[in-house]
């Protein structure tokens, strides 16, 4: 079985390291972490939040990773990053299925940065659009009840 294509992967990181870097310079420290998935999981109303866990020593290359169930992170790590890591775990099911860096993690990633960054979802949504980033403007969690 092969994997559907990432499309806009590339182009969701440069537009990250471009624009979102720039415009908020926290960090969370991992002992934060699992507070913060747990309340933004509340807030949203979801049931289950993944667990956080330690990213391997050995992912030199790897920020953080993301799953319905588990999301590992490094000792300290941009808050945006925790976020992009927030959106994945909602918009994949416990079953595997993902829609990567798409049109419906985007939407939930803007809605998130909206919201805990305090972003402008106007701008942010120009911004990511200007560089040919699909948005599901009303994207929700893969397993949330419609």
């Amino acid at each position: 079985m092969s994997r559907k294509r990432d499309h806009q992967r590339g182009r969701v990181y440069a537009w990250e390291n471009r624009v979102i870097a720039t415009l908020d310079p926290s960090f969370v420290s991992f002992p934060a972490a699992q507070g913060m998935v747990n309340a933004i999981w509340s807030e949203m109303e979801l049931l289950y939040p993944p667990k956080v866990e330690s990213l391997p020593k050995q992912a030199k290359a790897t920020v953080a990773t993301a799953t319905r169930l588990c999301i590992r992170l490094p000792d300290r790590l941009p808050s945006w990053c925790l976020l992009h890591e927030v959106a994945h775990a909602m918009t994949t099911t416990a079953e595997g299925w993902s829609d990567g860096h798409g049109a419906a993690f985007m939407g939930v990633y803007l809605r998130l940065l909206a919201r805990y960054l305090r972003l402008d979802p106007a701008d942010l949504a120009r911004s990511a659009r200007d560089v040919h980033i699909k948005i599901a403007d009303n994207a929700r969690p893969a397993f949330a009840d419609v």
